[in-house]
């Protein structure tokens, strides 16, 4: 990786036409558990890499441990299998050092939000030019079935036998509330959903959060079914569209400013039409924070998309600015004098 990061090339512009999937699938074999989300989300990100025209040898998938640690292993770019949680810390170095590589990380609601939940916050209030894909199955897989930072109250598992007493983390509430520039939310296994969601997080200039519901069929089968199965799911799925009224289940529900100043979910037949909210991603944060909690989990309707999506400095960028501003003021640093100088002890 080192070549890459010293001599990373070019912007990631005037996309590259000759790009298809097989140039980001590695000659690795996927090992998950059969009927894992995991699938899904590889094979989607494999086959949406092509459209930013960005060679594999000037992207970096960065991963924490977990199920999904594995999936650099997975994409034929270069990658970085981190420790567990510290996937965000070295995306930013990554990122930092060298603009023009394309950096994405792969994290789960354990290695994310657990041991890894103080790198993922400090990412997201630094806007670091990186992707976050924040695998959310409310579990901890790897480690064979004990509940997570995001499973629910009352979860039955080997390491709660009588039902956690944890209150759960909300991922999309984290995001947002570290001032996270972009924030969404998708599904495993709605590819269109899954890919449109991850188009508009690669256009965005800082860092991206996307948590994707992702069903652990071993120790968390069903979690988000009201969701997931296309029955349920076009009953339950509130889409978010920028600019667009919050109308849901085929237009018989919608979401409104009640009384209490809170958002509810109300029959749209029973309200004025000026009354139903209209989602601005870019607009004052108590909407899309509002939005986050309008369900208490994926057990009723549930928000997806972008939740928020608007502009601020890029770390990289304002501290490369400021490198260049000291060499212009100060000239070229001396490595040796700076190490050396102030006080210094000779041992021995």
């Amino acid at each position: 990786m080192s070549d890459v990061l010293e001599n990373g090339g070019g912007a990631a512009t005037g996309g590259v036409a000759t790009l298809t999937k097989k140039d980001f699938t590695s000659d690795q074999e996927v090992r998950w558990c059969p009927g894992c989300g995991d699938y899904a989300i590889l094979s989607a990100v494999q086959g949406f890499m092509p459209e930013l025209g960005i060679e594999p040898h000037k992207t970096v998938f960065v991963s924490g441990i977990g199920c999904s640690g594995r999936f650099t292993y997975y994409m034929d770019t270069y990658g970085v299998h981190g420790i567990h949680g510290r996937a965000p810390a070295i995306a930013t170095g990554i990122a930092t050092s060298n603009p023009d590589l394309s950096v994405w990380v792969i994290t789960g609601d354990g290695d994310g939000l657990s041991i890894g939940g103080n790198h993922l916050i400090h990412a997201l209030r630094r806007n670091v030019n990186i992707k976050i894909l924040l695998f959310n199955n409310q579990i901890y897989g790897l480690t064979k079935g004990q509940y997570s930072p995001t499973s629910e109250e009352g979860k039955v598992t080997k390491s709660t036998p009588f039902g956690s007493v944890d209150h759960p983390f909300n991922p999309i509430a984290v995001a947002l509330g570290a001032e996270g520039t972009f924030v969404a939310r998708t599904i495993d296994n709605d590819r269109k959903h899954l890919t449109d969601v991850l188009r508009q997080a690669a256009a965005h200039r800082g860092t991206a959060f996307v948590e994707i519901y992702q069903n652990c069929n071993v120790f968390n089968d069903g979690a988000f079914d009201l969701l997931r199965e296309k029955a349920e799911g076009v009953h339950h799925q509130i889409r978010l569209v920028d600019g667009e009224p919050i109308v849901f289940d085929e237009g018989t529900k919608c979401v409104i400013v009640g009384d209490n100043g809170r958002l509810q979910v109300r029959p749209t037949a029973e309200v004025d039409q000026d009354r139903i909210v209209v989602h601005q991603a870019g607009g004052r944060p108590s909407l899309p924070f509002g939005l986050a909690h309008l369900s208490l989990g994926p057990h009723e309707a549930t928000c997806l998309g972008v939740f928020r999506d608007f502009d601020r400095p890029v770390y990289g960028e304002a501290l490369h600015a400021q490198l260049r501003s000291a060499e212009e003021r100060l000239g070229k640093g001396d490595l040796a004098k700076l190490l050396h100088g102030g006080d210094t002890w000779t041992v021995g």
